[in-house]
């Protein structure tokens, strides 16, 4: 039977605004897609380790580069994975041994982790008022019991952070940080953070970092070491990066990891780095930057303000 014109003018019509309407939707997800790709776009919404991944790709060829942890590590449990351990106390002024487990969701313990940044566990270690700093490589015996060999801690509140990926099970490739709390001993005395700087000096070395962090976005950070005002060349490289750099936030100690992207060509470091940075709270961050001369390992504190 054959259609009126009529008929097949309307047939047309219809078919025209079909067509504009898919095009205007596939414009739109474009559109979309451009943005979520763009750095340090929030979007509302803090975009999970996967989808961060995928948007800065080139990020994970960066030497040294694992994958950013979710969160702020003030927890001992995250998808089923918990930190357990039976110390509450250690004693201060000494030497101390800190046994920790990492049990999966099926409540056994962990015993299979990637390496990252050349290690299987990094175990950090901050007293209440951000002082104290302790970055170690515990061991693991064959039950998955984990051994942190603590320098002397002075007495107060300390916060015990371990930093892994398991490399099997539902978390295998997940970048996980988890913390305890432990109390040593004593009369604790509170020092004062230190005011906001750029630049603080150890060891000889003056340390300036640069850069305006807004928190929960991802930003840009550069370190800049120099020697009696000369430019430091001969960095060598430490956990397979020229340096490693941990913050930690005033009033709560949650914990932040600053990647760092600089390449790495043998003991030729320096004297400027970049950091990946992605502070996800307002207020002050005690940052601690690790680096490495004449086989010598250098520990730097600057006060960063983050709006």
């Amino acid at each position: 039977m054959t259609a009126s014109p009529r008929t097949i003018a309307r047939r047309r019509a219809i078919a025209a605004a079909s067509t504009a309407v898919a095009l205007a939707l596939a414009l739109a997800a474009c559109g979309s897609s451009n943005d979520s790709s763009m750095p340090g776009m929030d979007h509302g919404a803090k975009p999970s380790v996967s989808s961060a991944a995928q948007a800065t790709p080139s990020m994970s060829t960066m030497p040294g580069m694992g994958t950013m942890a979710d969160g702020n590590g003030l927890s001992d449990t995250k998808d089923g994975y918990r930190l357990t351990s039976q110390d509450t106390t250690l004693p201060a002024g000494k030497q101390a041994a800190y046994r920790f487990t990492v049990t999966g969701p099926d409540g056994r313990p962990v015993t299979d982790f990637a390496i990252e940044q050349t290690k299987r566990m990094h175990f950090y270690a901050i007293r209440s008022d951000l002082t104290g700093f302790q970055h170690l490589h515990p061991t693991m015996a064959a039950d998955g019991t984990w051994t942190a060999d603590l320098a002397a801690l002075a007495p107060g509140s300390w916060r015990l952070f371990a930093s892994f990926t398991p490399n099997a099970g539902t978390g295998k490739g997940t970048a996980f940080v988890l913390s305890r709390t432990v109390t040593v001993p004593g009369t604790a005395t509170k020092t004062s953070l230190p005011a906001a700087t750029t630049s603080t000096d150890v060891d000889g070395y003056t340390v300036t970092v640069k850069g305006s962090p807004m928190a929960g976005m991802e930003h840009p950070l550069t370190v800049n070491i120099t020697q009696g005002g000369k430019p430091v060349t001969d960095l060598q490289p430490y956990l397979d990066t020229y340096a490693h750099l941990t913050a930690f936030h005033e009033g709560d100690t949650a914990f932040a990891h600053l990647h760092p992207q600089t390449k790495v060509n043998g003991d030729h470091g320096g004297p400027e780095l970049s950091f990946h940075a992605e502070l996800p709270t307002q207020g002050n961050w005690r940052l601690f930057l690790q680096f490495q001369t004449g086989g010598k390992l250098h520990t730097a504190a600057v006060t960063l303000n983050v709006d």
